[in-house]
């Protein structure tokens, strides 16, 4: 029981702010039953949150290893992936997530993303048309979407996405028209004031 004693005090401890504490915790939780994955999870994320990515990935690792089906775990660590620049990395995770989890929404993002910084727009596109489909109001999906769309020259499908963010981020909206240089679109986002 000593292990569920560990754990709690490390959620009472991170609940209120002390990282470092909550991690000490969750080590000693670790120690007294070295199978107990929930403190495992939980230094991982709270690395992770650190931006103290490569000390993360092992504990993400950990988790796998004994619930290979976790889609969150293996987001997670495709996102430690991601934040390290191992983009190919990255993508075997987040494309594991999405098969095991279709709706898990920001492992569609992570993927597109990681597929247009290898230059590989177009399973970019499909990617983030996903992450938009999921979460339809999710501005940074449609604007990463439109950048896709625009560097593979699909250029009727670019103009769907323009259409449809206009309705919901009219500042998205022109950001988009400008990064990409559709001077011609500019009309639609004239009339903002910023």
């Amino acid at each position: 029981m000593d292990h569920w004693r560990y754990y709690l005090r490390g959620r009472v401890l991170e609940l209120f702010g002390f990282k470092h504490e909550a991690i000490a915790a969750y080590t000693a939780a670790v120690q007294a039953a070295p199978g107990f994955l929930r403190p495992t999870n939980r230094i991982a994320y709270l690395l992770a949150s650190q931006e103290r990515f490569a000390e993360a990935q092992p504990y993400f690792q950990a988790v796998l290893r004994a619930d290979p089906g976790n889609a969150v775990a293996h987001f997670n660590l495709g996102y430690t992936h991601d934040k390290r620049r191992q983009y190919e990395r990255a993508i075997q995770e987040f494309r594991e997530a999405t098969r095991l989890n279709p709706k898990i929404d920001r492992a569609w993002y992570g993927l597109g993303l990681a597929h247009a910084q290898l230059g590989q727009h177009r399973e970019a596109a499909e990617a983030l048309e996903q992450a938009a489909t999921l979460q339809p109001m999710n501005q940074h999906a449609w604007y990463q979407l439109g950048m896709a769309l625009h560097t593979t020259g699909n250029t009727e499908r670019f103009e769907q996405v323009v259409m449809h963010l206009l309705r919901f981020d009219p500042k998205a909206t022109r950001r988009l028209i400008r990064d990409t240089g559709r001077s011609d679109l500019a009309h639609l986002v004239q009339h903002l004031v910023v």
